[in-house]
């Protein structure tokens, strides 16, 4: 088979991946720019490969109902490159804030990305998972140029509950890419299961009908919990996420002492993620994720309200 690489390389989970992408493409000592605040896992495999994080903040915004959207910053963004930066670390949809980008703000991104000569790891594992309307756009998709510089990472674990299975993978089209990410992971992650194989197959192949009943079911909750947050929670302010199953909630003009994370795991016997975790930005925020049965989301909030009320 000489030098040919497949496009696809298969390995056991995406923090594994994001890490395996920072150790042979954020350069020795080199930094390494993802927007903020970011899924934890983001933060760490930078850490891990003893590269510096340069974070272009999104911007907040809240409308006059109390909705929280996000937007990125363009000129922020690329004013957080420096000569060493050498890869982008891209969340689309993006974790924690719940963002479907749309093509020209894609566009806008990659532009800068190709201008800085970045390579581009894209964790798409929330793909599937979009409230109704919106629709998710590749960042490899954009362009053949973009495409040779991307890594996509992608897994069924997040759209079809089987993350336990331990399967994914990455996704190139330049075969250099593809040799650099494989010779960073040998020795240094395990090949998934074949049962995780097997499931994987089973879920993109047979499993549509539940994925479709499932974001159904994700979209009501989700309007429940913002209506709820809405009426309920003074003091509170929710995204409306577009995509994930994952709501960022805005708690600093609750005062919570000693932070929200803390405040409801004491106070209300409710476990968020503190987003604290999740880099610049996230201070008095938690995240909620709000795919369960709708009981126990109403009783999460119940609680929430109740602890709330001191």
């Amino acid at each position: 088979m000489g030098d040919y690489l497949p496009q696809i390389t298969f390995v056991p989970n995406l923090v594994s991946a994001l890490n395996v992408t920072c150790r042979a493409f954020g350069g020795d000592g080199g930094s390494v720019l993802m927007q903020v605040p970011n899924y934890p896992p983001f933060l760490s495999a930078a850490a891990n490969n003893h590269q510096t994080i340069v974070a272009a903040e999104v911007v907040y915004k809240r409308d006059e109902n109390g909705i929280i959207r996000y937007e990125i910053d363009f000129d922020a963004f690329e004013a957080a490159i420096t000569p060493d930066t050498k890869l982008f670390l891209f969340c689309n949809p993006h974790n924690p804030v719940g963002r479907v980008y749309q093509r020209w703000e894609l566009e806008r991104l990659a532009e800068i990305c190709l201008r800085h000569d970045l390579i581009v790891c894209s964790d798409e594992i929330h793909c599937d998972l979009l409230t109704p309307g919106q629709t998710h756009i590749p960042f490899a998709s954009l362009s053949p140029e973009i495409a040779d510089r991307c890594i996509t990472l992608m897994s069924p674990s997040k759209s079809f509950n089987m993350p336990t299975l331990d399967v994914a993978f990455a996704i190139t089209t330049n075969a250099d890419i593809a040799k650099r990410f494989n010779q960073a992971a040998a020795g240094f992650v395990s090949h998934p299961s074949g049962l995780g194989y097997a499931a994987a197959q089973t879920a993109y192949t047979e499993c549509q009908p539940w994925l479709d009943e499932a974001l159904a079911y994700l979209t009501a909750n989700r309007d429940y919990l913002v209506d709820y947050v809405q009426q309920n929670l003074p003091g509170i302010y929710t995204t409306c996420p577009e995509g994930t199953y994952l709501a960022w909630l805005d708690c600093r003009e609750a005062n919570l002492e000693p932070d929200p994370y803390h405040f409801f795991l004491e106070k209300a016997r409710v476990g968020f993620n503190n987003g604290k975790d999740f880099g610049p930005g996230g201070e008095g925020f938690v995240r909620l994720n709000y795919a369960c049965p709708r009981a126990t989301l109403t009783e999460a909030l119940e609680r929430v309200r109740v602890a709330l009320q001191g």
